[in-house]
């Protein structure tokens, strides 16, 4: 049996970022509205939103008195970082984004990549969010001998 304390955090992925944004109500429109992330739960006074899509999760927030913030933050803010993010259907989420008006980083695409003696398949394609963050949706297509 769990306790209260750890029942509070059963929904909750073992490894969750939280991305630092510039603005909030802009990144949560993006995340929410165009990407179909929902909020789990928020604190609109402290512009934070912890967020969910077909079980990937993160945060978001938007600094203001404490911010774990290594060094300067200079546009755009996801230099250096790729967040695979599985999805059922690529191309549909693709799609949405296209009609948004969103400018797609990489078009969709097939590939494979191996793992030991497999190839791993995947429809992919990345975003970029408000504030750089390099997005890649990921859906698994299947495996193949190498």
């Amino acid at each position: 049996m769990q306790n209260s304390e750890n029942a509070a955090f059963a929904d909750l992925a073992a490894l969750v970022p939280e991305l630092v944004v510039s603005g909030f109500e802009k990144s949560l429109a993006f995340y929410t509205g165009t990407l179909g992330f929902r909020v789990l739960y928020g604190r609109p006074e402290e512009r934070f939103a912890y967020l969910e899509r077909e079980g990937a999760q993160i945060m978001i927030e938007q600094p203001a008195d404490r911010a774990w913030i290594t060094g300067a933050l200079d546009a755009p803010f996801g230099r250096g970082i790729n967040l695979q993010i599985a999805c059922a259907d690529a191309t549909a989420l693709r799609d949405r984004c296209q009609d948004a008006g969103v400018a797609l980083y990489m078009d969709l695409e097939d590939a494979w990549y191996r793992r030991d003696a497999v190839l791993l398949g995947c429809r992919q394609f990345l975003v970029q969010d408000p504030d750089g963050y390099l997005l890649r949706f990921s859906q698994d297509i299947g495996t193949r001998p190498v």
